[in-house]
């Protein structure tokens, strides 16, 4: 399988067997949350996330912790242990094995194996020009999780954020299979407008995004205006700069920056039938999900580049 335009997750066609394959992913993060268990948990449901981003179903899972055993207490270990574990049973996943290494540093994730329909695989390569995106889950942990290291963030917007980044993918890919998707991604470290890239770059097309339609965690945009961003989230605004075409002054430009937010655990972007689109993100949003259509799918206009984006209020 090609590797050079960035689908979330490997497949790889099981034996000789044309209509199934295996997916294949692997994640690690570093705590964005004090409680061990919690991050644990929001740690696994990251990295389970780019099978259902295929539009597949994860079945096993290896824990990969990153500890340093000789400065902080095993129980610590054992209570983000337990929260990945929450997070796989919670999925249906096996944790059968795991690989640990001592490091200065705590991280943990998930090397993922999972399996799909190859009739139903949602690659970043089968977007169609005049679909609609449609974007499950609200945007801005990257603000919140600087806004909580700051000791700036209430317990109600960090609430918030956690129930999103424990909440798994799987129930939105579920109600996506009722509808006309073709093309998904899910969106993490590179932000909303990074991961689309992709999918643009995959499929040949460009897109409008309405940053007015962009769902926010809250208080996510007061945090911003703060200037509660991380590296990450402007790391990636910079890199998109060239392929991102910002229209509506200041408040564009706070909005095409949180478009670029660097998400833990963020939603599915899906590219739906424009017809559909309605109809998914009420499925969706029945489901408890903050969904939202937040742009559309087009074809390059003379001497526009595919990957480019036009943002605007």
């Amino acid at each position: 399988m090609s590797t050079e335009l960035a689908d979330d997750a490997a497949v790889v066609r099981l034996g000789a067997d044309p209509d199934r394959g295996v997916v294949l992913t692997a994640d690690v993060i570093a705590p964005l949350v004090d409680d061990p268990e919690t991050f644990g948990r929001i740690a696994a449901t990251n990295s389970i996330s780019d099978v259902y981003a295929m539009g597949g179903r994860p079945l096993y899972a290896l824990n990969l912790v990153f500890f340093p055993d000789d400065q902080l207490p095993l129980e610590v270990l054992a209570a983000i242990l337990r929260g990945g574990a929450a997070a796989c049973a919670e999925a249906g996943v096996a944790i059968v094995g795991g690989h640990t290494v001592r490091d200065p540093e705590v991280k943990y994730g998930l090397s993922v194996t999972g399996e799909v329909a190859l009739a139903g695989l949602l690659s970043n390569r089968t977007a169609r020009a005049g679909q609609r995106l449609v974007l499950s889950k609200a945007l801005g942990t990257g603000v919140i999780g600087q806004a909580i290291k700051k000791d700036q963030a209430s317990a109600e917007e960090e609430e918030a954020a956690v129930r999103s980044m424990t909440t798994l993918n799987g129930g939105a890919l579920e109600v996506a299979r009722r509808f006309r998707v073709t093309a998904a991604t899910d969106v993490t470290g590179f932000g909303l407008c990074g991961h689309l890239r992709n999918i643009l770059r995959g499929s040949g097309l460009c897109a409008s995004i309405e940053l007015g339609a962009l769902p926010l965690l809250p208080g996510v945009r007061r945090h911003a205006t703060a200037g509660l961003v991380p590296g990450g989230s402007r790391a990636n605004r910079s890199f998109l700069a060239p392929l991102l075409q910002v229209e509506g002054g200041e408040e564009a430009e706070l909005l095409a920056l949180l478009a670029c937010d660097a998400q833990t655990s963020g939603g599915l972007l899906l590219a739906v039938h424009a017809g559909d689109a309605a109809e998914l993100v009420a499925a969706l949003r029945e489901s408890g999900l903050p969904a939202a259509d937040v742009g559309l799918l087009r074809a390059p206009e003379p001497g526009e580049e595919a990957g480019a984006m036009r943002l605007s209020t």
